[in-house]
């Protein structure tokens, strides 16, 4: 597929989101987020591969915010009581990216990624650009991350249907 250069007036208007809302089931319930790898929390990790190529990054997390204040960014919760899954924390990130009011696009990444690639948003948004997509998740020939994704704005009222349960008009 042709690459396709990100224009500075898009990376202007993306937000990049940590997703670390959830229960870490498979790492024992410990906080995934502060897990330290090379002497740095995974989240801290995730958020400087985010940062240059996004106009600002934040973090979804539940519970206590203010154990990621030494990362000095927003943080923000999807609302639940206990994480109901990885569609809450994009509702989320919608939610916060429109009250911005600058932001037309979030590029969501789970915590537990900490080598992204320092091109990811240019080429999650390139495909989007060549496909005419409001949604484009990474992927593998065999598999796709639909965490680690570039949303539009333009699809909040439709995330929010979905995650509500309304899938009949969520899909329409």
């Amino acid at each position: 597929m042709r690459r396709v250069a990100l224009p500075e007036a898009i990376r202007r208007a993306t937000a990049g989101i940590v997703l670390a809302g959830g229960q870490s089931t498979r790492m024992g319930g410990a906080d995934k987020a502060l897990l330290m790898l090379g002497g740095k929390a995974l989240a801290a990790h995730v958020l400087d591969r985010l940062r240059p190529q996004t106009a600002c990054v934040a973090i979804n997390a539940n519970g206590d915010p203010a154990r990621f204040a030494s990362l000095g960014v927003p943080v923000f919760d999807d609302g639940q009581s206990l994480s109901e899954g990885p569609a809450f924390g994009v509702r989320a990130a919608l939610d916060w990216a429109h009250a911005r009011g600058d932001i037309a696009w979030i590029v969501t990444a789970p915590t537990d990624a900490p080598f992204l690639p320092m091109n990811l948003v240019e080429r999650l948004l390139g495909v989007a650009e060549t496909q005419k997509a409001a949604v484009v998740f990474a992927g593998t020939d065999s598999d796709r991350h639909p965490t680690l994704a570039a949303w539009s704005l333009t699809v909040r009222d439709q995330v929010h249907m979905l995650v509500e349960g309304d899938h009949a008009r969520a899909l329409h």
